[in-house]
């Protein structure tokens, strides 16, 4: 197959323990680029988390960021912002905070927090980006581009099912980790922002590689004509995937590249 783009996720797929590139990712990576091949990331994270892995690799087309809210060039030329409703956020903030749940609200590439807790030490140190305070929605009347609830995992399981009822179509939910729970527009999902990001370059779906580890993967692992799993990844991930590759401590993006990529 004349493969022409792939999409990768970063955290626990591309990235390692370490949270890095191995020397052998980046090299499959900028080889299968001079092959004239298309790589992106597909991430949840947010959209100044991605950037330095993309300088690092030199990735020249859109970034899908914020599990397919925000779609932007790593020199700042945005193709696509998909914000929750300023309303709904409101909705889903008061539905949320009495319940005692950490939530993550994004604004303008910025990350605001109710309280600085573990859960959100734990995500700046993560994703290496500053946390800002927020008091009250009213100190920010603009549409958030998404809501994160962070905590233990079956308190967030039950918690989704509560917000399922409550918001219906409205949103879209997705586990990224099982201590995280993502909320963000109902179109805001990776495979979607993949699809559009395909078609704008006249790319057939048979045409591109999606390569992820957890359920927010799920839907540009279906779509993709190619979808990869990698080793480590998730039961449901592996059970939909054309291929299960090496686990990210393995090089597993850079194993299926050479396979896929390089013998052409």
């Amino acid at each position: 197959m004349d493969y022409k783009l792939v999409a990768i996720d970063l955290d626990d797929t591309l990235l390692n323990e370490d949270r890095v590139i191995s020397q052998r990712s980046k090299n499959i990576i900028k080889e299968s680029i001079l092959k004239g091949v298309l790589v992106t990331f597909a991430t949840g994270r947010m959209f100044k988390s991605a950037l330095p892995y993309a300088l690092e690799i030199g990735l020249t087309i859109p970034l899908i960021t914020y599990q397919g809210a925000l779609v932007k060039y790593a020199d700042g030329r945005e193709i696509s912002h998909l914000p929750l409703s300023l309303d709904l956020a409101k909705d889903v903030v008061n539905f949320i905070r009495p319940k005692g749940i950490h939530m993550n609200l994004y604004y303008s590439d910025d990350l605001y927090v109710f309280e600085v807790n573990k859960w959100a030490e734990h995500y700046a140190k993560m994703t290496q980006v500053p946390i800002n305070i927020l008091n009250s929605l009213e100190e920010k009347p603009i549409a958030p581009t998404k809501i994160v609830l962070m905590g233990d995992s079956n308190e967030l399981e039950g918690l989704n099912e509560g917000l399922k009822a409550e918001f219906g179509g409205h949103t879209n939910l997705t586990r990224s980790k099982p201590h995280l729970l993502e909320i963000s527009h109902p179109e805001a999902t990776k495979g979607m922002a993949l699809k559009r990001l395909a078609e704008s370059m006249n790319i057939k779906r048979e045409q591109v590689i999606a390569i992820g580890d957890e359920l927010n993967d799920l839907d540009m692992i279906e779509y993709a004509g190619c979808g990869v799993a990698i080793g480590n990844a998730c039961d449901e991930l592996k059970q939909v995937a054309d291929i299960i590759t090496l686990s990210n401590e393995d090089d597993g993006v850079a194993a299926i590249l050479e396979k896929l990529i390089l013998p052409l």
